[in-house]
């Protein structure tokens, strides 16, 4: 019988990625958590969107953070009992439902951005300013090619 092929997993992108992941929900639930706040790194992004595009709908959330809808509308029902969001009827469509921002959703998302852009730098531990930019680059180019189903 064959031995099977074994691998580095340690050095395959999918596993650092994973790692990555894990250890960047880790520090912003714990930032958060100390700042006092109770918020996923999902919920806050789905904040910062409503920030930068009010009156959208889910669906349009939902593209805007890269969550499917269905995820969406559990985000959004979690983030409207929290008091930080408001559904309403579309001015240009009566069944539809347009999402923004409470007033203490606008509060939160203010006193939290600090804290979130501090802890960018906790997520990747030392790397130096050069390697963090490269990083970001090199991250944003694979995520906008997988988004757009480029390949090479």
């Amino acid at each position: 019988m064959d031995q099977p092929t074994t691998m580095r997993i340690t050095d395959l992108p999918g596993h650092l990625i994973r790692r990555l992941h894990q250890l960047s929900t880790q520090v912003f639930s714990q930032r958060v958590k100390d700042a006092g706040f109770d918020l996923t790194p999902i919920q806050f992004a789905a904040l910062d969107a409503l920030a930068a595009n009010p009156d959208t709908d889910q669906a349009t959330l939902a593209e805007a953070i890269a969550k499917d809808r269905a995820t969406i509308g559990g985000v959004v029902d979690r983030l409207e009992q929290k008091g930080l969001l408001v559904r309403q009827v579309s001015a240009t469509d009566k069944r539809a439902r347009t999402l923004r921002l409470s007033d203490e959703g606008t509060a939160v998302l203010t006193a939290l951005a600090p804290v979130v852009l501090k802890l960018q730098r906790e997520i990747l531990p030392e790397l130096s300013d050069a390697e963090y930019r490269q990083f970001i680059t090199l991250a944003a180019k694979a995520a906008h090619a997988a988004q757009s189903g480029t390949t090479k």
